[in-house]
């Protein structure tokens, strides 16, 4: 029997995923976490009211979901103040990077982002044929008049920037990302991904012009509302933006139960406002205890802070390494010169008080591996 006959391009494509997931090291390591701190999911988990939409919803589970998405669109339109054909939903942010890149993206297009940003983009651009083309960071943030100038050099239908930004918690403010918006090339799109949005300072997002043809601005409930598991984001366009979604979009892929839990979330904002107290108080302690350890944290507009252990990427290497073997999930960024860095979600006190007790017993075997003997 002949081997399949996959298409060129899969045929080139390495077999991967962009991120090793805590469940995968758990299995090799033979045992759990005992804090799952590494892929800034929201440990304080959604609102109880989500949790009871859900589980109301489960004796419907035979039913498919609502391919529209009807009551979630019309909801998030009043809540932002647009139309609901303003809205497209998705099985959370990754989804619908996947259904931008198939509409925009194929053998050879040029793609603009940031060297070292959020990786699954990257995974879809590629897996369509697309052509990455990267800006560094600055001063560890992304880089807009890089991104700006790349991509008219290369004449990029597709630009990515993450505000505030995954994997350095950094944000520029609202200023900037307007100027970047109204200076985006014409017939370019700039994919403004703001999953982290809700745990920034005032200022960080410019108005919503649901009309600009230029931008693409993409939200989650995977953060800041807890419902990572359920998969379901949303995307915010112009219309014929949105429209053409649906030549692509998988029309069932986003579950009864992840629909009625976001709407429930979404109507639930004195909970997430709660949890944005939480992250914050998180942030400060995990600052802390950098400090402690002689370690440094970098401002953070997330639900992570991403601390500078002071040297290269094989010291935080070791670092990362060491508190993983005490039972601590955490990751790291995996360009230079941010893997210099760790990467710690907010977590529970108690995730928070195993860190600062593994920190300095790692730090402390790191200094005796590498003194000289005498």
């Amino acid at each position: 029997m002949s081997g399949l006959r996959y298409t060129p391009l899969v045929a080139r494509l390495p077999a991967s995923v962009p991120f090793v997931g805590p469940e995968t090291r758990e299995r090799g390591r033979g045992r759990p976490f005992a804090a799952r701190i590494g892929a800034n999911e929201s440990v304080f988990g959604p609102s109880p009211r989500a949790v009871a939409a859900m589980q109301a919803e489960t004796t419907a589970i035979w039913r498919y979901g609502d391919p529209e998405n009807h009551e979630l669109r019309h909801a998030l339109a009043a809540f932002h103040e647009i139309d609901p054909e303003n809205i497209v939903i998705g099985e959370g942010i990754d989804g619908l990077l996947g259904y931008l890149a198939r509409l925009l993206v194929g053998e050879g297009t040029p793609v603009v982002t940031s060297l070292g940003a959020y990786p699954t983009f990257n995974y879809h651009v590629t897996g369509y044929g697309g052509r990455l083309y990267t800006a560094p960071y600055k001063d560890d943030a992304e880089d807009p008049d890089a991104l700006l100038a790349l991509a008219r050099r290369e004449n990029a239908p597709l630009i990515y920037l993450a505000n505030p930004d995954n994997p350095m918690g950094s944000w520029h403010n609202a200023t900037v990302i307007q100027h970047l918006i109204d200076s985006i090339p014409e017939g370019s799109l700039l994919c403004l991904d703001e999953a982290y949005v809700e745990f920034a300072p005032e200022g960080t997002a410019p108005p919503i012009d649901a009309s600009n043809p230029s931008v693409i601005r993409f939200r989650t409930f995977s953060k800041a509302y807890g419902m990572a598991g359920a998969r379901i984001g949303y995307g915010i366009a112009e219309q014929n933006l949105v429209r053409s979604f649906d030549k692509v979009r998988n029309h069932f892929g986003v579950n009864r139960l992840a629909q009625a839990g976001a709407l429930a979330a979404l109507n639930d904002q004195a909970y997430l406002g709660e949890v944005k107290m939480r992250v914050a108080a998180a942030r400060t302690r995990i600052a802390a205890i950098a400090v402690d350890n002689g370690l440094r944290s970098l401002p953070s507009a997330t639900n992570f802070v991403t601390i500078d252990c002071g040297h290269d990427q094989a010291y935080a290497q070791a670092v990362l390494n060491g508190l993983i073997e005490r039972d601590l999930f955490l990751r790291m960024p995996f360009v230079s010169p941010q893997n210099r860095c760790i990467r710690v979600s907010a977590g529970t006190d108690h995730d928070l008080d195993l860190l600062a007790e593994a920190l300095p017993s790692v730090l402390a075997t790191i200094a005796r591996s590498t003194t000289p003997k005498p």
